[in-house]
């Protein structure tokens, strides 16, 4: 558990077993995955990319976010610039001083991107799932799915619902989730977050690699994206929905670690185990 910002995160760090990636353009990034927002956690990317990230020799950091997970929940702090500053704040406070590797679940992915948009000297690389940068298009998204999952999750029936068509697991993950939007403002505070400019943003120079599934309407703002970020490599998973880094880690890992090494010059193989 990390104190940063003001609260307590509960983070955990993997250190490479082995010698450091060789960077050939500068020092070997820090791996920071970031989850997504409300039923997510940092169980995610530790399940599917930390531990290649960490044995192909990248140092990697993960958290759960604030209210989420085993983090402290505090009722208000909820916008956009409040997980950037906890971000900036647990890595100063854990000492990671270097190049960063950020990478992003669904609203990680924009917190990945308002990072890099404060701190772009400071990012050497991007890769989001199912996500965009904190532009108008997919905030109204965000709000949205808020809406929608803070009408239904804190009723009793529904969560009973989800566990007859998902099983136990998922009905805890829920009824968790509906405690978290009943307890904190999150859905009021996030969907109103004020936005980085369309300038900083662009200045972004770093390579970008976004994944999506194709079956997942977030497809739809590639184009917008692109548009922004013209280094951006796009890759789509056909038949994925926005579950994608869950239902076929294998695939992301491979896009992924074939970027790493065509996009960003770092001298990495393809993981061999998941």
């Amino acid at each position: 558990m990390v104190r940063a910002n003001g609260i307590t995160l509960h983070t955990q760090r993997l250190d490479p077993p082995g010698p450091a990636v060789d960077g050939r353009t500068g020092p070997t990034p820090t791996a920071v995955l970031i989850h997504g927002m409300a039923s997510d956690t940092m169980a995610s990317w530790y399940f599917t990319l930390a531990e290649p990230l960490s044995r192909a020799g990248f140092p990697t950091v993960l958290y759960d976010l604030r209210g989420h997970g085993r983090s402290e929940r505090p009722a208000t702090g909820y916008a956009l610039g409040d997980f950037v500053d906890d971000l900036a704040a647990l890595l100063a406070a854990l000492e990671v001083d270097g190049p960063l590797l950020l990478l992003g679940n669904s609203f990680g992915g924009t917190i990945a991107f308002g990072y890099a948009a404060r701190h772009p000297d400071r990012v050497a690389g991007i890769v989001t799932v199912e996500s965009a940068p904190p532009i108008p298009e997919w905030m109204s998204r965000v709000r949205q799915r808020l809406a929608r999952v803070a009408a239904r999750l804190p009723r009793a029936e529904t969560v009973t619902e989800i566990g007859a068509r998902r099983g136990r697991v998922a009905a805890q993950r829920a009824a968790e989730t509906g405690r978290m939007l009943t307890d904190t403002s999150l859905a009021q505070e996030l969907p109103a977050s004020p936005l980085p400019t369309t300038e900083a943003l662009a200045a972004i120079g770093c390579p970008v690699l976004c994944l999506y599934g194709g079956d997942s309407a977030v497809m739809e703002l590639a184009p917008t994206v692109r548009g922004l970020l013209p280094q951006t490599r796009v890759a789509v998973l056909p038949d994925q929905k926005h579950t994608v880094l869950i239902d076929r880690p294998e695939e992301i890992r491979r896009l992924v670690f074939t970027w790493l090494a065509e996009d960003c010059s770092l001298d990495v193989s393809q993981p061999t185990t998941a």
